[in-house]
């Protein structure tokens, strides 16, 4: 396979992946701020199937606008599941990882049964939009710039949330309500208000998240239309070391699996067709183990000392000192 074969590839893998990137960057967002939100499967296809409705029924206002109305229903869906798992967590202090469970099996099950009028239908999708100039960069505008808008604001999301985490005041309490959330709350900051507002604006991208599904990545609605992909964007998240960017490059090694097993499937037909549509996931499982053992630690400490703090920041995950943990405000 040569280079002119591999860039379709690539392009269409980075394109496909836009989806993930904006439920991972919301989960992120909301895991730095101390808030677990294991709803993800269920607010992307209740956010898939949102936003297809809306998006179908007002087609006749034309296709921007019931766009934009399937976008921002999908992302008030997402943020109102978002709200439940944060009013259970942060004012009933009861167990996130229990909250957010339930809700994404109850999401799951809830949008088969309300989308059930709309369910392989043809409907609005995203049109897509070459960027003059950018798309005739050699190698770089066929990767990038020759797709839709939805991936243009994907990139524009991941340099945003980077910005705002590293490069902000705002960022830095972020970071810290959920890392130190006393030491936050000892300087003025409300750490109940602000993880409610971080963990609301996450959900919201995962709304979108499931609206870029079936508005453009796979138009239409089905039953389960997006399964499985709430746990990918969960796993994605450590694997991503809760840092945008990282979380983002992952995103899209994942959607270049995927596409390289669609390639290996078709080259190799004898083979199970089931095994080329697991395979990605089974390798996202693989170096998320293989990162997070202990035999990578060991590596990392024999590397020179220069080296091994920027190997470790690059490969190993630490999680939020204060994921999850219950934060008494008096």
């Amino acid at each position: 396979m040569d280079a002119a074969q591999l860039i379709p590839i690539f392009a269409t893998a980075i394109a496909t992946s836009t989806p993930l990137v904006f439920a991972c960057l919301g989960e992120t967002i909301g895991e730095r701020a101390g808030v677990i939100n294991l709803s993800a499967e269920g607010t992307i296809l209740m956010g898939a199937m949102t936003g297809f409705a809306m998006a179908k029924t007002l087609e006749d206002a034309g296709t921007i606008p019931s766009l934009i109305a399937g976008f921002t229903g999908a992302a008030c869906v997402g943020a109102a599941i978002a709200f439940i798992v944060a009013f259970g967590a942060l004012t009933l202090k009861q167990s996130q990882v229990a909250i957010g469970f339930v809700l994404a099996l109850l999401g799951a099950s809830l949008s088969s049964f309300l989308g059930n009028p709309f369910v392989r239908i043809p409907g609005p999708t995203v049109p897509s939009f070459r960027i003059p100039l950018l798309q005739d960069i050699p190698l770089i505008g066929q990767l990038f710039f020759q797709s839709d808008w939805l991936v243009y604001l994907s990139y524009f999301a991941i340099a945003f949330a980077w910005i705002y985490f590293y490069r902000t005041r705002a960022g830095l309490m972020l970071r810290a309500i959920g890392e130190q959330p006393n030491a936050a709350f000892a300087r003025g900051t409300n750490v109940v208000l602000m993880r409610y507002i971080y963990t609301l604006v996450g959900g919201a991208f995962m709304g979108i998240a499931g609206a870029a599904f079936s508005l453009n990545f796979k138009a239409g609605w089905s039953q389960l239309h997006t399964a499985g992909y709430g746990w990918v964007a969960l796993a994605i998240v450590i694997f991503g070391g809760w840092n945008p960017l990282r979380v983002a490059i992952s995103c899209y090694l994942f959607g270049i699996l995927q596409s390289l097993a669609g390639v290996a499937q078709s080259t190799i037909p004898d083979v199970p067709t089931q095994v080329f549509t697991v395979a990605p996931f089974l390798l996202m499982i693989v170096l998320l183990v293989l990162t997070s053992s202990e035999w990578v630690e060991r590596v990392l400490k024999a590397l020179p000392s220069p080296l091994d703090r920027t190997a470790s920041e690059l490969i190993r995950s630490t999680p939020p000192a204060a994921l999850g943990k219950v934060f008494e405000q008096d």
